[in-house]
């Protein structure tokens, strides 16, 4: 491990990398993303290639001082109170962690290269998004995604970054553990039809429709991509098209629909209560 380094200068350049954080501008920051809190840190830490540099409080660091042993050399590690840690990021820290990550490069985050473990025979879920932009319906996703065992996440283009700072933590870490893809631009209907004929996959829509069926009377498949669209608008009619299948949540009075988080978090849980209930 090199250091920790005690920072008492909260202009010192070493930190540069931690300076004024802010979600709009991640994307793109030298490579890197930002992660807070203890928990994202340990899953950060299952993986340390993937570390760029970590800033940590004093009382953190001792107590991570053993995690933080077997750091390589090439990773520093900084400690600060959290005042000048607040200076510095802009933010006040009260978890008292930052650590700065190195982004995949984009070419590992297509479908192919990401998720193409998942082709073939077995048991698969896949959670498809299409069109959220709200961080923390993205992390959302990846805790219920963890949480009842879906074996991956894909996204259009449109959709926000997994690895803004807060979808990071919203997702509790899981964002660094679970493999996730990124359609390219521009490819998403073609995504689409190669998931249902390369992948075979039973595309299944999570949309108020007419012809929608209540998500527990469902044969839930096999292998399955559960397919849930932006709050405003829903899945678009070329995507409804592409479905297999149409899946809904019945619901009481006027409310037209739950966020989609939560119901991103309803199909996988029947999903997953189906699966266990023909395995028991």
């Amino acid at each position: 491990m090199n250091g920790p380094h005690l920072v008492t200068d909260p202009t010192d350049p070493r930190l540069d990398v931690f300076r004024d954080v802010r979600d709009r501008d991640l994307l793109g920051r030298d490579g890197l993303f930002m992660a807070e809190s203890e928990l994202v840190l340990r899953r950060l830490l299952a993986t340390p290639e993937r570390l760029h540099s970590l800033l940590l409080s004093p009382s953190k660091f001792d107590r991570l001082q053993d995690e933080l042993s077997s750091l390589p050399d090439a990773v520093p590690v900084y400690t600060a109170e959290i005042e000048i840690m607040g200076s510095i990021s802009g933010f006040h820290i009260h978890r008292g962690v930052l650590a700065a990550g190195i982004r995949p490069d984009e070419s590992l985050l297509l479908p192919s290269s990401a998720l193409g473990h998942l082709k073939g025979s077995g048991r698969c879920t896949l959670l498809v998004v299409e069109g959220v932009t709200n961080v923390d319906n993205i992390g959302a996703f990846f805790r219920n995604a963890a949480a009842f065992g879906a074996d991956g996440l894909l996204f259009d283009a449109t959709c926000v970054d997994p690895l803004y700072r807060k979808a990071v933590r919203v997702s509790m870490g899981h964002v660094l553990a679970l493999p996730w893809a990124i359609a390219a631009p521009g490819t998403w209907l073609d995504t689409l039809q190669e998931l249902r004929d390369t992948w075979e996959l039973h595309l299944i829509g999570a949309e108020t429709e007419r012809g929608a069926r209540p998500a527990w009377e469902i044969d839930w498949p096999d292998r399955c991509a559960i397919i849930v669209g932006s709050e405003g608008s829903g899945l678009p009619s070329e995507t409804i098209d592409a479905c297999d299948a149409l899946v809904e949540i019945p619901m009481d009075g006027d409310v037209p629909s739950l966020n989609v988080g939560l119901a991103s978090g309803i199909c996988l849980y029947e999903r997953s209560r189906q699966a266990m209930c023909r395995e028991a």
